[in-house]
């Protein structure tokens, strides 16, 4: 990934959203040429020179300092994701090594066995499924019966016909989702098999590169998810999506019901057949 790029389209990304009356900028007169904030606003905005800020948007001003990056953020009103990103794009690039496979350890395999009642799996680097439980298999997909280099959220959302049957509010899941590779990408820009996977969504899904030239990024913590699935019907969740501390790059989503809602009956059913098709 070019870095320099990268920051470049960010930069002006985020400064287009932002609208001049948004910003506390009075009207000048002059004739906008370009939607949301011009280079000279967001340099007034953040205390640096207009020509300072062209060069960091150019990605030619090397690192600035964390005071200026904080300006930065706050003129263009970045959110707590951005703000990573940002900094992700302005870290200094680091040596091309080999990105070792991700392993989840037998506690947290055990943990998503003894979360049986509710859906859980694991979700590492490029949105890689890295464990799943029983009922996370049987409402989402059944990613451990794939080939490990399948086994992906964002193939699966994207590129499974399935998905966009049984995910509800598909285009929204499905465009977070590719907020969330984005954000990976800022931090591991050397991983080639993140790179493979951004090159197949490319060729492969009709709707990826609109999402990805939009230059969102997104951190999960929770929110809430719709199932429609063929045997049991509308599933209702509220999701929990929490860093593991050991590897920040691993995060354990639970997907919750309400106890006594038609989804628990519902999961309560659907459990009972997957056990009785072991």
């Amino acid at each position: 990934m070019d870095r320099s790029a990268e920051l470049s389209d960010f930069l002006r990304s985020r400064r287009a959203r932002v609208t001049p009356d948004e910003a506390g900028i009075v009207d000048d007169g002059r004739v906008r040429r370009v939607p949301g904030l011009r280079r000279d606003e967001v340099s007034r905005l953040a205390g640096v020179s207009t020509e300072y800020y062209t060069r960091l948007e150019q990605g030619r001003a090397g690192s600035p300092s964390p005071e200026v990056v904080e300006a930065l953020c706050q003129a263009l009103r970045l959110d707590l994701a951005e703000r990573e990103h940002l900094k992700d794009l302005l870290a200094r690039p680091l040596r091309r090594t080999a990105i070792s496979a991700q392993r989840v350890r037998p506690g947290l395999h055990l943990l998503l066995q003894t979360l049986d009642q509710v859906p859980a799996f694991i979700i590492g680097r490029r949105t890689d499924v890295l464990a799943s439980n029983r009922l996370a298999r049987a409402v989402l997909t059944d990613f451990e019966a794939l080939p490990v280099p399948q086994r992906n959220l964002a193939r699966y959302y994207l590129l499974n016909p399935e998905a966009r049957e049984r995910v509800g509010d598909w285009a929204q899941i499905a465009s977070e989702t590719v907020a969330m590779l984005r954000l990976d990408a800022g931090r591991h820009p050397n991983d080639r098999r993140l790179a493979d996977l951004l090159g197949e969504l490319t060729l492969r899904s009709p709707e990826f590169p609109g999402w990805w030239n939009e230059h969102h990024v997104l951190m999960r913590t929770h929110g809430t998810k719709r199932y429609l699935h063929p045997e049991v019907g509308e599933l209702h969740f509220s999701y929990e999506a929490l860093h593991l501390p050991d590897d920040p790059d691993q995060m354990l989503c639970v997907y919750n019901v309400e106890p006594g809602s038609a989804t628990a009956d519902s999961l309560r059913l659907l459990s009972s057949w997957t056990l009785a098709s072991q």
